[in-house]
């Protein structure tokens, strides 16, 4: 069915009356609908990934997690191995609170503080430590490796009162392994064995997900392998204790494959797998996760693997723990979900349908990547064009945690080796350096590994990746080479004047420098083979800051489009190369700029961008886009406005009041929602810089 008819059916049970793109006069109640883009005070922070053993060494006392002897397999520590602790502590990293504020950080994330399992013993396979505190036993208490809560609570306050906010990593669906079952145990699936009730009765896990009635359930009956915990020990062992209930897993064995119903009900590398759609593990994981805030008073939570968990659980727990968080005072309190897909339409499900706050920047991560690595731009423009996918009513792209490298997958550096074995260490800096720009001049919140400011490469991802700043013993590690520096991971590596921890202070002041690099939209201008150009547009002074960027070794000369004619540019970063023209004028609309090989710069108009002659005439029609999730896409169009923002909104047919969708402040205007069943009338108000209105609606 065409768009362009009287009527268009969304889907069997929605329908829109109405002609797709007609413009509306404006009425009384548009000026309560024209919002302005969704931006929280955190905004475009800088944040820094820190692994607590891995940092600094502050007590010694707790290297063996207080234990004052045994071997190895039984506390845990071994600094010459990279698969155990290695003695860094909430201590160490209180001492290094200056170093990382000099840095210009503004949100610490670390690892997972909680009690874990120490050691995971496979016998002929090998051991290996829980230092990265995945593998969870007490959710109530912190790791004596890592340091008492006293400890934990000086290095908040430490951090606040240098403006650090402090961010816990946090597990929700799954606990160190301590339920076993008979035998082999691979992944049964729901096919071969549903699941039963305690009577034996099959019911649907997924339809029971989060209600009140959910079915009770038995070790005998429920499951397909019977959980059994080793030892009366192994019994009491979780905390809180609900955890010890061996019903309130999924018990179907280790998934093989992380896609489909094994994504959501395998046990994750053997740890024990939370039944997410049971609601006592949702009240449950939201009583511990709000007594934190009230106990520690820390900023917000980085969840992992937020994709193996079903949305009812997200669309409970994230929510709940965000108003606990906003009742105590904190109302820039942040959750954001790590989703490891390079998919935005995937990613932005969890931001919006499963109604977390927002999630980690995987899909910029592999663009980026690729245009450093000399692939091309055209990825990193397709991230740009996805954005919309993001917007909703309570969040945006604006607020994506953006990447480049982490603990799980390695570095940029290592990447950019990986994709150019010959390359010369002068290179690959000013490739890296390139990379950084990017990251902190692209929108959202800029993470920086712990370690990438002092130029680790490491040779890999996970254990590979994950070097002591102080001098390692790690065999392996030891004479690594590091970029921008004679030192290796042999040497304490805190060293201020390294040239990337300055190029990323210098980033951090930069962007801190001038509100656009919050408030301010994000436009694609150009991505053409290894040139990439952007603007961020100043909603409040209209000024036009162009982000211009050459992952070439050659110089290029290229026409950029920018948001007028006869406007003058300066340019106000030089980057990695000082030579060229500092100022230019637009002609046609376009500027033609020289940039550097390796470069990226960052022009910014003189004056504001000229106001257009009338108010926005917006038009409104449904969009040819339908996403997996079920989400239509609606679109506006605004002629001839350098800059507007355009609110969505949606009424059943009969109703007074509107229910915004989300707004959306760079062309082209889009939203992507879940409308409800029944006849709908659609509504979209367009606010240029000028406060001028313009409507247009679908009824």
């Amino acid at each position: 069915m065409k768009r362009s008819v009287v009527v268009s059916l969304l889907t069997a049970s929605t329908l829109i009356l109405g002609l797709a793109g007609t413009a509306a006069a404006t009425e009384p109640g548009d000026a309560a609908l024209a919002r302005d883009s969704l931006r929280s005070d955190l905004t475009g922070v800088p944040f820094y990934l820190a692994m607590i053993d891995r940092y600094a060494n502050g007590d010694k006392r707790n290297d063996r997690g207080g234990l004052d002897s045994g071997t190895r397999l039984q506390n845990g520590f071994d600094p010459t191995d990279k698969q155990f602790f290695h003695g860094g502590d909430l201590t160490g990293l209180s001492s290094k609170v200056d170093y990382l504020a000099g840095l210009g950080v503004k949100a610490l994330w670390v690892n997972p503080p909680f009690r874990n399992r120490w050691v995971v013993d496979l016998g002929p396979a090998g051991a290996f430590a829980a230092y990265h505190g995945y593998a969870i036993t007490d959710f109530t208490s912190f790791d004596p490796h890592f340091g008492t809560a006293k400890e934990m609570r000086a290095l908040v306050d430490k951090a606040h009162a240098r403006g650090i906010k402090v961010f816990f990593d946090i597990t929700a669906q799954y606990t160190a392994d301590v339920i076993t079952f008979a035998g082999e145990h691979p992944y049964k699936s729901l096919l071969e064995a549903p699941y039963k009730d305690a009577d034996g009765k099959p019911f649907d896990l997924a339809a029971m997900a989060g209600r009140a009635d959910f079915p009770k359930l038995s070790v005998d009956k429920s499951f397909p392998y019977k959980p059994v915990l080793a030892s009366p020990e192994a019994a009491k062992l979780k905390k809180p204790a609900w955890l010890n209930d061996p019903t309130l897993y999924h018990n179907r064995g280790d998934a093989t494959v992380y896609e489909g119903e094994q994504l959501l009900y395998g046990d994750f590398f053997g740890l024990d797998d939370l039944m997410t759609e049971h609601p006592r593990v949702v009240a449950g994981m939201e009583q511990v996760y709000s007594s934190w805030i009230d106990q520690m008073n820390i900023d917000g939570y980085r969840v992992d693997t937020t994709k193996h968990v079903n949305d009812e659980f997200w669309q409970a727990f994230a929510p709940a723990v965000r108003a606990h968080a906003v009742a105590r005072g904190k109302k820039d309190f942040f959750i954001f979900g790590e989703v490891y897909s390079g998919d935005p339409e995937l990613t932005s499900h969890y931001s919006t349908v499963a109604k977390m706050q927002s999630v980690l920047d995987f899909p910029y991560q592999g663009a980026a990547r690729d245009f450093v690595s000399g692939k091309g731009s055209s990825l990193l423009g397709q991230v740009l064009d996805s954005d919309d996918l993001y917007t909703d009513a309570d969040s945006n792209a604006y607020s994506l945690a953006t990447f480049t490298g982490n603990h799980d997958m390695g570095r940029v550096a290592m990447m950019l080796k990986q994709d150019h074995p010959e390359i010369s260490e002068q290179e690959l800096l000013a490739r890296v350096k390139l990379s950084n720009e990017l990251l902190f001049l692209w929108r959202g919140n800029p993470v920086v590994y712990y370690g990438d400011e002092q130029g680790f490469i490491g040779t890999g991802g996970d254990a590979e990746t994950r070097q002591d700043m102080f001098p390692t013993q790690v065999a392996d590690h030891v004479g690594q080479d590091m970029l921008g520096t004679d030192k290796t991971p042999a040497d304490d590596n805190c060293d201020p004047t390294h040239p990337l921890y300055r190029q990323l202070r210098s980033l951090a002041d930069f962007t801190a420098s001038d509100p656009v690099w919050k408030r301010g939209n994000q436009v694609l201008r150009l991505a053409s083979g290894d040139v990439l150009a952007y603007s961020r547009i100043d909603r409040t002074t209209g000024r036009e800051f162009l982000v211009v960027a050459n992952a070439s070794t050659a110089a290029k000369t290229v026409d950029v489009p920018v948001g007028a004619s006869g406007a003058q540019y300066e340019r106000i970063r030089p980057a990695l190369q000082t030579a060229g023209i500092t100022q230019v004028t637009s002609t046609d609309a376009t500027v033609k700029l020289t940039l550097p090989p390796l470069s990226a710069m960052v022009y910014r108009s003189r004056t504001a961008l000229p106001a257009d002659a009338s108010g926005p005439k917006p038009t409104l029609s449904l969009g040819n886009t339908t996403t997996q999730d079920g989400r239509a896409e609606l679109v506006s169009t605004v002629p001839g406005s350098s800059f507007a923002q355009a609110t969505f909104a949606f009424r059943k047919q009969g109703e007074k009041n509107w229910t915004v969708l989300g707004t959306d402040d760079a062309a082209p205007y889009r939203v992507y929602s879940k409308l409800p069943a029944g006849k709908l009338e659609l509504r979209v108000v367009v606010k240029d810089r000028q406060n001028r209105l313009g409507a247009a609606s679908l009824h």
